[in-house]
């Protein structure tokens, strides 16, 4: 299986069928046969390519019945993806930044990489600290040492 870097320096792998995978982590690559992609008129850019030419690009990536999610990734993505996911299942990324539809379809590329990426990337659990008693001791003392310090400038009749 070789492997290849594609124009937006993402990794891409070709196995001898010519089944392109973009490589998403370490324990996911998705097939290019799961992805869809559908053009339109951009109303980006373009003078007068913009009412002739479909350069806006929208990619479409089935969540919901992708063979290539286990189901912990699929329900992540669902979680945090939710803005992004229509009511069938379906993540949908937009660009239409460039003039050219190639250039568009590789930013599109890229935004769902990264947005995977990050979905899927494990959250920090956070854990809940008490204060120490220094730190407690600490607090109170510099709260006295300011209530001092304002005490002083009042005048003597207050």
């Amino acid at each position: 299986m070789g492997q290849r870097v594609g124009e937006v320096g993402l990794r891409i792998e070709k196995d001898a069928h010519v089944n392109s995978k973009l490589v998403i982590t370490s324990r996911l690559s998705i097939p290019m046969s799961e992805i869809e992609f559908r053009t339109s008129r951009s109303s980006g850019p373009g003078g007068q390519n913009v009412n002739k030419l479909e350069t806006r690009v929208e990619l479409l990536f089935d969540v919901a019945r992708s063979s290539s999610l286990t189901d912990e990734q699929r329900n992540l993505l669902f979680s945090r993806l939710k803005s992004n996911i229509d009511k069938e299942g379906v993540l949908r990324v937009v660009s239409q930044e460039s003039r050219s539809q190639w250039k568009n379809k590789q930013e599109a590329i890229k935004k769902f990489v990264h947005l995977l990426r990050d979905a899927l990337k494990p959250r920090k659990i956070r854990r809940k600290t008490t204060a120490t008693p220094l730190s407690r001791e600490k607090r109170l003392m510099e709260k006295k040492r300011v209530s001092e310090k304002k005490s002083m400038r009042r005048s003597p009749h207050d």
